[in-house]
């Protein structure tokens, strides 16, 4: 298969309070060179509505609403072959470095994954009782059918680890 394709670098800081991992970019993303770049993906709405800040498709100003609230971003997987967006389109996957990159930002204080796989495969690599909690949140892709309020709402868990001010 020649589809093999790699993620981003992290967009992290030693202000960084809370981490959120993806799987791996989608193919929009990829297009982009940006995360959760595909339209109807919820993941910046839910961002932006978190922190009561004005929408914007500028990708600098998501980034720095991500620095301003001190998360940091970044996916699960390093590499993987696959076949369009789909997770479950998933083949030969390789890791990033999850807990060295932990271990270089002491400051995060909670792990939030974007959807199934990107738990999993965390789960896998870090184990169940790592330092960190560890959460698990609907995805927010649009292939994950559950409505906006109700991802909504389950996002809200990280602004327990968000100090604004």
């Amino acid at each position: 298969m020649q589809n093999r394709i790699s993620s981003f670098p992290p967009f992290i800081d030693e202000k960084s309070k809370i981490l959120i991992l993806g799987s791996i970019p989608g193919a929009k993303s990829l297009e982009k060179q940006q995360y959760y770049a595909h339209p109807q993906n919820k993941f910046w709405k839910i961002i932006f509505e978190l922190f009561n800040e004005e929408f914007t498709e500028d990708y600098s100003e998501r980034i720095n609403i991500l620095k301003k609230n001190n998360i940091a971003i970044w996916d699960v997987i390093d590499s993987c072959e696959r076949k369009g967006s789909l997770d479950s389109e998933i083949k030969n996957e390789e890791a990033n470095q999850i807990e060295e990159l932990l271990e270089s930002y002491p400051n995060i204080q909670a792990i939030f994954c974007n959807g199934g796989k990107s738990y999993k495969n965390l789960q896998k690599l870090l184990g169940k009782n790592f330092r960190v909690p560890i959460y698990l949140l609907p995805s927010t892709s649009p292939l994950h059918t559950i409505s906006f309020e109700r991802k909504f709402e389950d996002w809200k868990k990280i602004l327990e680890f968000i100090d604004n001010k």
